[in-house]
């Protein structure tokens, strides 16, 4: 496929001391140091309250303000018009409910929305949709509605309209959330494939441990674990500090010996 990823050794996000409290004084970050570099596959784990979702919502600008910096690529994440569009354009987020994404009559036009919007027409447009329906699998779909697909091509198609706009990183919000089992197969495999970086919002952690190589755990706006995903998922005291679970009758292999 003809997305690629950015060379050098600059990060592809960089949070630093983030802190957000909502206005009702709810302290949702408290400190966030988090580093992904580029090329890496990251899974963000964590009980329902954690403040995993307001992180991923700094990572593009809809929130800030509270304190500390977010990079991407280098650029500094803050919300001047000047930077927020390429700062959004790094940053792709695909949602847990893909009709939140998916809008527009056809699955073509869906993908082309973004692109069209950095101004891209005529052949360069094209080009850029066929590339992001081929990664997720999804080229021959470019013509129907998207709501006649099922739930588990609205997800590929999601994710090609992320796509479609070159991000440096991807994050993905439940990827595996209401996919039944071969979706969730053929949906790990494209992600597998992707040459992007990438960070996993998920509660499934059989998922984070065959996607990301590395997991970080967020309680109470805190990064309280960094380490390789089988190290954290073979640790059934740290789990159940954090109230994550794995499922009744998986267990993950033991991390190989140093």
């Amino acid at each position: 496929m003809g997305v690629e990823l950015a060379g050098g050794t600059t990060p592809s996000l960089d949070v630093r001391g983030v802190r957000y409290a909502y206005p009702d004084g709810h302290v949702a970050l408290d400190g966030v140091d988090l580093t992904v570099a580029r090329g890496e596959r990251v899974a963000l784990l964590g009980p329902n309250g954690a403040g995993k979702t307001t992180l991923v919502l700094h990572l593009n600008g809809v929130l800030g303000g509270g304190g500390g910096v977010v990079s991407v690529a280098g650029l500094t994440v803050d919300r001047d018009r000047r930077t927020l569009a390429e700062i959004r354009r790094r940053v792709g987020i695909v949602f847990q409910d893909p009709d939140d994404q998916l809008f527009l009559p056809t699955v073509g036009e869906d993908v082309a929305f973004g692109p069209a919007n950095l101004g891209l027409r005529g052949a360069e447009l094209a080009a850029r949709v066929d590339e992001a329906l081929a990664a997720v699998g999804m080229t021959e779909h470019r013509d129907r509605a998207p709501h006649h697909l099922s739930f588990g091509q609205r997800r590929r198609v999601a994710v090609a309209t992320v796509l479609a706009m070159r991000p440096e990183i991807l994050v993905l919000d439940e990827p595996s959330s209401n996919l039944d089992p071969a979706s969730r197969r053929e949906l790990a495999g494209i992600l597998r494939a992707l040459p992007v970086t990438l960070l996993m919002v998920t509660h499934d952690l059989p998922y984070a441990l065959e996607l990301c190589e590395r997991s970080v755990i967020l309680d109470a706006g805190r990064i309280v674990a960094d380490a390789p995903t089988p190290h954290l998922l073979t640790d059934p005291p740290l789990l159940a500090r954090h109230r994550l679970e794995l499922p009744y009758g998986f267990t993950p292999p033991l991390p190989a010996p140093h």
